[in-house]
């Protein structure tokens, strides 16, 4: 859980401080969106099948722990960064790092706990994105206040190198330990796992429908900070002076900011993940049909919530509706990485998650960000403004939850059906 933290705290730093480095950069949100998104997700997704290959044949916790410390060293690259070139190419680097961190974990956990507690423990696995989140956001925020976005993306990316060789010392991969919670079975072939993957109609469904989730959640979550900048800047520096005052501590506007959303991302992030995967192990007797129940509905369920958060002049009251967007959020954002692991033989689960993650990370953090980017800039020109149209451009990026909720009603027949443990 602290490693898919780390992981989310890395790739997500860079949504609060993307203001600052779009004004110094001069860059337009169509840039701020390749930056925030495609740049990592190419080389991610790129090597995501790869890595999982190799872990689903080696040792996962060192391949986890190496992937950590190369994906930790390119975020401190990213603080080094002297223009946007680099800092391009630095953010390429953790996406290359990050390929082995999260797929060959969903196997690990999967392999070492039950089928009956399989969507608890992937959740609280889970839990760490949300917890990134908050840790990238207020993290982010506080050291930009005070010591700019370069040192803010060095912080960020210092813990990974205490995390990395603790796990290696302190985890074992059951199927190389001589544990018995995994089965012992040759290796599965790449062309055969693919097959058996692509032979599950559930699967292809869940992952189409994680896509365009994801598409949605990277989208908003890159441009979030930034339109709360735009359109309430007055309000957060006002917020921030009276908090500092209670305080006693001088604050900024970026850290009251990044405080704030992160609090709100992670806190009922995590409490929605805990309780959806809680929730999930608990419908249907044996849970199935709820891995894909429980996306469908939250699906439709934020649409509105995150619609009124946008267009509300408050901020506060915009603060609350985002806090339960990202509730339900979380309950909905467990089923279609514990339908996977189910779908598929235990050897062939990281790669299962690795295909599912490509379609996350490809289209979902590598074509989110740069949509809302495009539709921001297109307004913007129109003569909608730089507030008014990124506002649109992010209500817009909720209409993809409609295709969400439509895929997982439909799998949510053949989950039971082609579920083998």
């Amino acid at each position: 859980m602290l490693s898919c933290a780390l992981n989310f705290l890395d790739r997500q730093v860079v949504n609060i401080l993307a203001e600052p480095i779009k004004q110094e950069f001069s860059l337009s949100d169509t840039e701020l969106g390749i930056l925030t998104g495609l740049a990592f997700a190419i080389f991610h997704a790129t090597l995501t099948l790869p890595m999982a290959w190799l872990a689903d044949r080696g040792n996962r916790v060192v391949v986890i722990a190496g992937s950590m410390a190369a994906w930790s060293l390119a975020t401190v690259f990213s603080g080094l960064s002297s223009g946007f070139a680099q800092l391009l190419a630095a953010r390429m680097l953790v996406g290359i790092g990050e390929a082995g961190g999260i797929a060959p974990a969903h196997a690990l956990i999967a392999d070492s706990v039950s089928k009956r507690r399989r969507a608890t423990a992937i959740a609280f696995f889970s839990a760490g994105i949300p917890l990134g989140g908050l840790l990238g956001m207020a993290l982010g925020g506080l050291v930009l206040d005070a010591h700019g976005w370069r040192t803010a993306f060095i912080v960020a990316g210092a813990p990974g190198f205490v995390l990395a060789p603790l796990m290696l010392l302190t985890l074992r991969d059951p199927k190389r330990s001589g544990g018995t919670a995994a089965p012992a079975e040759p290796p599965v072939p790449f062309a055969e796992a693919l097959r058996e993957i692509v032979s599950k109609k559930a699967f292809l469904l869940v992952a189409a429908a994680g896509a365009a989730m994801t598409f949605v959640n990277f989208g908003q979550a890159a441009f979030i900070a930034s339109f709360f900048f735009r359109a309430h800047g007055e309000a957060l520096g006002a917020m921030a002076a009276v908090l500092g005052t209670a305080l006693g501590t001088a604050m900024g506007a970026a850290a009251l900011l990044g405080l704030a959303l992160g609090l709100i991302k992670g806190g009922t992030g995590v409490v929605g993940a805990l309780a959806g995967g809680w929730m999930t192990d608990r419908i249907d007797g044996d849970g199935y049909r709820a891995y894909a129940t429980l996306p469908a509905i939250a699906a439709i369920v934020r649409i509105p919530l995150f619609t009124m958060a946008l267009l509300t002049p408050d901020a506060r009251v915009a603060f609350t509706l985002l806090a339960a967007h990202f509730l339900v959020g979380g309950v909905g954002g467990i089923g279609g990485f514990a339908a996977v692991q189910g779908l598929v033989r235990p050897r062939v689960r990281a790669t299962a998650a690795a295909v599912y993650g490509l379609g996350i990370n490809l289209v979902g953090l590598g074509l989110g960000p740069l949509a809302v980017g495009l539709a921001s800039d297109a307004f913007r020109t129109s003569g909608l403004g730089a507030v008014e149209g990124l506002r649109w451009a992010l209500i817009a990026s909720s209409v993809p939850m409609l295709l969400v909720a439509a895929l997982n009603w439909r799998a949510r027949r053949l989950i039971a059906v082609e579920s083998v443990g």
